[in-house]
């Protein structure tokens, strides 16, 4: 499984916004972007010129390292995403939110989505009583994903919920926190998705 393995807060840097990608640290003053609110490398405090393509290009990577796609996939995803009918922007949210390793974040059972990966990977999670451990496995409504019963009382998991916060809960699924089974209702609509991404930037980077 291919996935990015280097310092995940010089990629808030990069993108000169919090995309909480550690979890509670990026709630706290140790987060990266407080302390030094620019963009990393020499050359990072200097001035540079936005045009259309940057403003394109940083909105698409920003979607990007939010939901820990590589390129190639991301792609991949935004062609489906474009053959479909309806809105496209909205349609590569939908595929990436239904993502097994973000529905697990959104019901809160992980810190972050990194985290969801790798619990998932590691096979603690079940879709519909079969044992997943690909992180990408693509939900549908009525799947029910749920802890395997010896993972159910995983202090990662128990910690994840009780530090949740004011992390909202997602309208689109159903969460049993005591049984920790998530139960998919419906696809997310846009408003039912608090990524601040700008898709349309993407899918006119993607058209050209």
């Amino acid at each position: 499984m291919a996935r990015y393995t280097g310092p995940v807060c010089r990629l808030c840097r990069r993108e000169r916004t919090k995309l909480f990608l550690k979890g509670a640290r990026c709630e706290s003053s140790k987060c990266a972007i407080e302390r030094k609110p620019y963009p990393p490398g020499q050359h990072g405090r200097g001035r540079m010129r936005e045009t259309q393509y940057l403003i394109q290009l940083r909105e698409k990577q920003k979607a990007r390292r939010i939901y820990g796609v590589l390129e190639k996939q991301f792609r991949r995803y935004y062609q489906e995403a474009a053959r479909v009918k309806g809105i496209t922007g909205e349609t590569l949210l939908q595929i990436l939110e239904s993502r097994l390793d973000n529905v697990v974040y959104r019901a809160r059972f992980a810190e972050s989505r990194s985290q969801a990966r790798q619990l998932v990977s590691h096979g603690h999670f079940k879709v519909n009583g079969r044992r997943v451990t690909v992180p990408s496995f693509r939900l549908k409504p009525g799947d029910v994903v749920q802890l395997r019963d010896r993972s159910k009382t995983m202090l990662t998991v128990q910690h994840a919920v009780d530090t949740a916060g004011a992390r909202s809960q997602s309208e689109w699924m159903d969460v049993d926190v005591d049984a920790r089974k998530i139960t998919i209702t419906s696809l997310p609509s846009r408003a039912q998705i608090d990524t601040q991404v700008q898709e349309q930037l993407i899918v006119e980077l993607y058209s050209k």
